[in-house]
């Protein structure tokens, strides 16, 4: 780097090239009332869950998971099938979800990563570990088109890594990681950190710092930041104490993408003061148990709904795109996405959209347009399925 990018942190320009490498410093009375905020969070969260049934929370958990999965990849520009997101977990989980959409392998390494993330987050974090969830990302071994290493540490042959920005020629350089030599011991001492606890740091404070950390390393050609978050997500489960996830952060990340790459363009360029990354962090963490409780209450609503058309006698066509609108369909439903989602005739959806106009579970949507749109009814208190008794 040439001197001149250099800034006022001493000698160097990059956190992991100070003298005192990884020595994070944070000021905890500062940190104080964000954590303890975030602890209440979570446990009002964790309150809400212990008093519904099983079958509702392991469809809080599907949801919160399949949102982490699509979002963490949707940060790095990549958009995944949300239903064969979804589809992926609920086998893996075995939550019956209807029909299951076919297997995609860009899907299933993701996925992959993120359950093992969480549902064993007890083992230990090693080496063999990491490069299996690396490999799971990339199984052609390929990125885009280029071939990258897989199942190890980057070699830097093609030069350093960098993160940049900008048309070739006129890049800029927001990040250079250290050298792939300093790798091994870098890892080592990052994993001996994860599993070997030396201090009485707050478990939060831990998710934290082993995100920023394991991406400041950087340590694989590509997908850093996705292992980076499942990083966090590991350390996040085990200071939750439960292998099942009700929130998620890198979809809280991904609503304020830009803001993330800003506060770790800014640590990794400043001191190993990390003080203001964490309280970054925890405010994300904040938003995203908020968004958790949003999410309950789209599952409960989901539920009661069920309960009140049980003796409708839909059929699996009419189950299959409600619950696509229940679970949060975008756009308007016409009669002919209808048919793309049921794979039926357009008269057959018609038929099936009827009925539930006239049952009451559909109604006509107000809003104009040039072919009619359907929409669930919102105040169904004179139906007939609602007002069957």
């Amino acid at each position: 780097m040439p001197h001149n990018q250099r800034m006022n942190c001493g000698d160097y320009l990059y956190i992991w090239q100070a003298a005192d490498w990884p020595r994070w410093r944070y000021d905890l009375a500062v940190l104080a009332e964000p954590l303890a905020r975030v602890s209440r969070a979570q446990g009002l969260l964790l309150g809400r869950l212990a008093d519904i049934g099983l079958g509702l929370r392991d469809e809080a958990s599907l949801t919160a998971l399949t949102d982490d999965v699509l979002k963490t990849s949707e940060i790095e520009g990549e958009h995944l099938n949300v239903a064969s997101v979804r589809s992926s977990i609920a086998r893996r989980l075995g939550v019956d979800i209807g029909s299951l959409a076919p297997a995609d392998r860009n899907v299933e390494g993701v996925v992959e990563m993120v359950l093992d993330a969480s549902a064993n987050s007890a083992r230990p974090l090693t080496k063999k570990r990491l490069y299996g969830w690396h490999a799971a990302l990339f199984p052609t071994g390929y990125s885009g088109i280029n071939e990258i290493t897989i199942g190890n540490w980057r070699d830097d042959v093609q030069g350093p890594m960098q993160v940049v920005s900008g048309p070739v020629g006129r890049q800029k350089v927001h990040y250079e990681a250290p050298p792939a030599r300093s790798l091994p011991a870098e890892l080592e001492r990052f994993l001996d950190w994860v599993n070997f606890p030396q201090t009485e740091e707050p478990a939060l404070i831990r998710a934290g710092l082993g995100h920023l950390w394991f991406v400041t390393l950087h340590p694989f050609d590509d997908g850093n930041g996705r292992v980076a978050r499942a990083v966090g997500d590991l350390l996040l489960t085990r200071a939750d104490g439960s292998p099942q996830r009700f929130y998620s952060l890198s979809a809280q990340i991904q609503r304020e993408r830009k803001g993330y790459y800003d506060i770790l363009e800014r640590t990794q360029k400043g001191t190993l003061d990390v003080t203001e990354w964490l309280l970054w962090f925890l405010r994300m963490l904040d938003e995203a148990v908020g968004h958790a409780h949003h999410t309950l209450d789209a599952v409960l609503s989901k539920a009661r709904f069920w309960q009140r058309v049980s003796g409708a006698g839909l059929n699996e066509r009419q189950v299959k795109v409600l619950n696509r609108l229940l679970d949060g369909f975008e756009g308007k439903l016409t009669t002919s996405k209808w048919a793309a989602l049921a794979k039926c005739s357009r008269d057959t959806a018609l038929r099936d959209i009827t009925e539930l106009v006239e049952l009451g579970v559909l109604q006509r949507s107000v809003a104009s347009g040039r072919s009619t749109s359907y929409e669930l009814t919102q105040s169904p208190a004179c139906s007939p399925v609602y007002c069957a008794s």
